[in-house]
């Protein structure tokens, strides 16, 4: 595979930015949550909000793509949080890859990227929501250190789902956990 490059999200990334989200939730969530709901989601949809927010660039939201080439292979977005959730001041809001980069450090350098990021702008904790059955992903939180905080159920467009709240209380031993 080619080199990857890390760097932040521009609104130029928008478009590749929804369309590895969709990807990942028709490839991850299948079985999990209906059919029908994945292969309705569009990438134009959600391609508008994203370049949205990465127009608004605010201080408090850092977005990171990761590239192969020209490639978009993986992005993670976070922001900073006021009021707290679950005594943590930071949220992991997305982070996804495509299967040719995963397991091979990706994810970690982006989490690192936005977990420092984040600690720039004050933030000591960070706080990720993940669909309950969604296993790969729990362990990834779990090996880099995550809390359990909690489990419960919510509604996502429509559909009754289990959501488990992961949370890290240290960003420097997140960062170090992410390098290791």
């Amino acid at each position: 595979m080619t080199e990857i490059t890390f760097r932040r999200a521009t609104a130029n990334d928008a478009e590749a930015i929804a369309a590895l989200r969709v990807d990942s939730w028709r490839t991850t969530y299948r079985g999990v949550m209906p059919d029908a709901y994945l292969d309705s989601m569009r990438a134009e949809e959600s391609a508008a909000m994203w370049s949205q927010v990465l127009l608004a660039d605010l201080p408090t939201i850092s977005i990171f793509v990761a590239e192969a080439g020209t490639e978009l292979v993986g992005f993670a977005a976070g922001m900073y949080l006021m009021p707290e959730k679950h005594e943590m001041n930071a949220e992991l809001t997305a982070i996804y890859l495509k299967p040719i980069a995963q397991r091979g450090g990706v994810g970690r350098r982006l989490l690192a990227l936005v977990a420092e990021a984040l600690q720039k702008q004050g933030a000591h904790s960070l706080l990720v929501w993940v669909i309950a059955g969604n296993q790969g992903a729990r362990q990834f939180y779990e090996q880099l250190g995550a809390e359990l905080l909690i489990e419960q159920p919510f509604t996502w467009d429509g559909l009754d789902l289990m959501e488990a709240g992961y949370g890290w209380r240290d960003l420097p031993a997140l960062r170090q956990a992410c390098a290791e």
